[in-house]
Parts: structure tokens; sequence; C-alpha cells
């Protein structure tokens, strides 16, 4: 029996060395920790029950017969992180570059359906060269069978994806189709076709990092929420990111204990927005003041900077924050901040996370470029987000609400719970200036009249009370107060029960 158990012992060692010391030196030097590794600083200390150790590819072709590694370039199983039920998997690149075999995708499935089972969040760590090509068809397939389970896990358990090497070719829609995509600066790229297939195609001369970096897609075309300096600050950033989430979309997020009282005034905030209104300010100052403990994690932080999306929490209690930034584009809405926030507010309404939104929106941005990239179906993706949510929504309208996008923003009339409004709060059709310029075309050549007109508009029209006294508005408060108004909302608010029609799914403009 003794023999047997060293046996035993003696495989499972080999197969925690992977591809073995040489190339577990070769992915140390590039700066990159091994899949196990990894998964050690995920979870929590020996919390981690791995799967399919033994898993090897099938396959003969080319040579692969006599290549055979425990594992097949994948460590999967479960643990916790802090205490709580999670799935992970690990490609692993010191095993056949960590390409994906049938068998490789297989380990992966399994790992996807036992998390759908118990209702638990799943992980991937993505470090691969793609599919495994020596098995053609095969490795394909497997694919195919991964982004099927993708598909019926989303709005089930939450799907995080940290790219932390190569991801190229099929095996980026993987990612795409998970709840929030993390990227390491320098070491990790995605893109569906690379820079030779690039350059003989369209003759462009491009590197991978340009390409395809974390920098492209954190700041450029937003396939990316979140980007780090390592695998170590990743790592812990999206354990702390698992903390404001809910395991499945039967569950409520965790709550966790807080001595920040929900009565704290801020005083500071009674003078934040600028007498001017064509001034900004920044909105991350309202936020952080208003939240428990100064605590925000921040989503798409680089990309469309015009419009703020991420978690905090009230009395220990995580919501998601939307937030026009008017330090950006004034606060407009654009294609790119419409889409952002949309797909942010579509997770929180997933996933039961109550949706906190404060407004300060001169309207949507003007210009050819928008209406011929559509801005007309990508602003009405927000407004759909908003109109179908129908978790707990507190709104707070800081300083300009203008036009459709105020409606957009989470109004009343998209169902909006409690809405509140500043003093400094302006809410109308557009903006004092335009609107006189338009009811008043016979005065334009009179600049006096025009500023009296624009005066005499904003006094009675461009403030929160004509909203008010309509019920649009809940109730103007005072800036200080902020905190303990939404409070008090989000608490009374936390049994809310609304149903949607019942519908095999909409259609959201796309």
């Amino acid at each position: 029996m003794q023999e047997i158990l060293e046996k035993l012992e003696q495989k499972r060692q080999g197969a925690r060395l992977g591809g073995g010391p040489r190339r577990i030196e070769a992915q140390h030097a590039r700066g990159k920790l091994t899949a196990r590794e990894r998964i050690e600083l995920l979870l929590d200390p020996g919390s981690f029950e791995e799967t399919d150790m033994f898993v090897e590819h099938r396959c003969s072709d080319f040579g692969m017969a006599d290549q055979h590694v425990p594992g097949d370039g994948v460590v999967t199983g479960q643990g916790t992180i802090d205490g709580r039920l999670v799935f992970v998997f690990a490609q692993d690149f010191t095993v056949f570059g960590g390409s994906l075999s049938e068998a490789h995708a297989e380990k992966i499935c399994k790992i996807m359906d036992r998390a759908m089972k118990v209702g638990a969040p799943v992980i991937g760590l993505n470090d691969s060269g793609g599919a495994r090509i020596q098995e053609g068809v095969a490795s394909l397939a497997g694919y195919a069978e991964v982004f099927q389970r993708n598909v019926l896990a989303s709005g089930v358990i939450p799907q995080i994806s940290l790219i932390m090497g190569p991801c190229a070719g099929g095996a980026v829609y993987s990612p795409a189709m998970t709840d929030f995509i993390a990227m390491v600066e320098d070491s990790s790229y995605m893109f569906v076709t690379g820079p030779d297939v690039v350059k003989t195609v369209t003759n462009e001369i491009v590197t991978a990092e340009e390409l395809g970096g974390a920098a492209t897609h954190t700041q450029r075309s937003g396939v990316a929420d979140l980007a780090f300096a390592n695998d170590v600050e990743a790592l812990s950033e999206i354990r702390r990111l698992l903390g404001f989430l809910p395991s499945n979309n039967r569950e409520k997020p965790p709550v966790r204990p807080t001595d920040d009282p929900a009565d704290r005034e801020e005083p500071s905030l009674d003078t934040l927005v600028p007498e001017n209104p064509n001034k900004p300010y920044d909105m991350k100052e309202l936020i952080l003041k208003v939240v428990d403990e100064g605590e925000f994690f921040e989503i798409g932080r680089d990309f469309a900077k015009n419009i703020i999306t991420g978690f905090a929490r009230f009395e220990g209690a995580p919501v998601g924050i939307v937030a026009n930034q008017p330090m950006v584009l004034a606060g407009c809405l654009d294609i790119d901040s419409s889409r952002k926030a949309a797909r942010f507010v579509r997770f929180c309404d997933c996933f039961n996370i109550p949706i906190v939104t404060f407004v300060d929106v001169p309207g949507f941005l003007p210009g050819t470029a928008q209406e011929y990239g559509g801005i007309i179906e990508h602003g009405a993706k927000l407004l759909y987000a908003f109109a179908e949510a129908t978790v707990p929504k507190v709104t707070v309208i800081t300083r300009k609400a203008y036009g459709g996008a105020y409606v957009v923003m989470s109004s009343k009339h998209l169902r909006g719970d409690v809405n509140y409004a500043w003093p400094t709060a302006e809410i109308a059709v557009m903006g004092p200036k335009g609107a006189v310029e338009i009811i008043f075309k016979s005065d334009m050549a009179d600049p006096a009249r025009i500023e009296q007109r624009t005066r005499e508009y904003r006094e009675r029209f461009a403030n929160p009370f004509v909203a008010a006294r309509r019920g649009f508005v809940d109730d103007v408060i005072m800036p200080h107060g902020t905190r303990r108004r939404i409070a008090q909302s989000l608490r009374w608010l936390a049994d809310k029960k609304l149903e949607n029609p019942w519908k095999k799914h909409g259609n959201i403009p796309l």
C-alpha cells in the first residue's frame, strides 16, 4: 500500500511541475507567475481542490503521441475567496504554450458546469497560445463548447476573465462573453488576428502590444475593464472585486460590517458645484465622500471617462454607481459612455445590485462622428438598460439634466424609485441659452435682451422645483445630507419586488 501511495505522490509531483523546471524559469523570466502560483495567490490559503490533474490529450498526429503532460495545459478546480466558494481554471503556458485541446476544453467545461449547478462564480486565468493546431477541428469544437457555457452562465453566475498572457484568435470570444475582463500590462494581449496576419492582409505594421495590449483595450476599444501592473496586483484586485458580487443571481450581494455612520454629513459637498454653470468639478469627489469608508472600485476607469461606473457600499451593502463626469466632455453622453454604462447597469440588474446614479449631463455629444457612428442606437442601449432594470434605483441630480439625456439617466419616468435633486440642479429640455435662442429668435440682434431672457428662463425653468412640483423629483435635498438620504432610500428599498412582463428575452438595440 505504501508503494502505491508513493507512486501517487510522484505522479502528483510530476503534474504540479507542468512543463518542467526550464519552462517554469522561462515563465518567471517574462515576469509571469505559473498557473498554480496564480491560483495560490487568488484563493484563500489551502482552499484549492484540484480536479482532473491527470487528464491528458488524445491526439496521436504530428508526433503528439509521444508528448503527454498530466493536466494538459490547464489547472482546474474550486476553492474559496474570503470563505466563499468559487471555481477557477488557469491555463498553463509551460505546457504546450497553454494551447487548447479537446481534453483541455473538457476540463474547463466541467468546471463551468459544476459552477452552474451549485451557483458559484467562475474565474478564468487566460494564458494560451490559442487552439492546439495538431488537433485541428477538435480544438475548435472545444472552444465552441466553452462558448456555449459562457452564454448559458451569463446572468446566472458571475464570470470573470483575467488575461495574463496571450489570448488570440477564437480564444478571445470566451472572455468577451464574461462579465468583466482584466489584463496585465506589458505581458498580456488580445486580438482576433495577430500582427503577422494584419501585415499580410492590410499591409499595416503593428506590434502585439499596440494591436491588443492592456492599454489598447482599456483605453481605446473598451474590451477590457481593468488593467494591472503585474500578476500579483491583478489577482489581489480580483479578490477585492468578488467582495462586491453575489455568488449567483438568486442571492443578494454580501454585506460586510462598517463603522461608517449612515447619517454622516459632508459639509464640503455644499460647495462642490461651482457657481459658474460652465465650470467643471470632479464627480469622483462626491462619490468618495458619500460611500462607505471612501471605498470605490471603479470599472472601466480609462475608457469613456465622461461616465463613471463602479462598485461601492452603503451601510455595508454593495451598490453599483453610475455617474456623469463633468471633467470630461462636460459630462455629455456619447457612443462609448452609453455602451459602457449600459453594460454595467445590466450586470447590476442581473445580480441584484442596487444602482445609485449621479446626474450632471448637458445632453448627448453632437457631431457627425457621433451620428454616423450610431449614437441613436447606442444611446438607446443605456435607456433600455435603465428602463429594464428592476433592482432598487436611486438617482441624485447635482446640476444639469437636459433633454433626452435627463430621461436616459435613470429618471423617474424609467421607473426610478427615488429621485433627488440638489438645489443647484437644472432640469429642463435644454440649457437656458439654447432655449432662449430658439424661443426668442426675433431678439437675437439685441445681446442685452437675450441676456435678460436667458436669466428669466434660468430662474423659471432651470431649477429643480418645476420637476419637483410634478413629482418627477421626490425631494430637493441639501448636498451635505446626500449620504443619509441615499442610505435611507436603499434601506426601505431592500425588499423591493418588481417584475417585467414575461418574455423569452427582450431585443435590446445592439
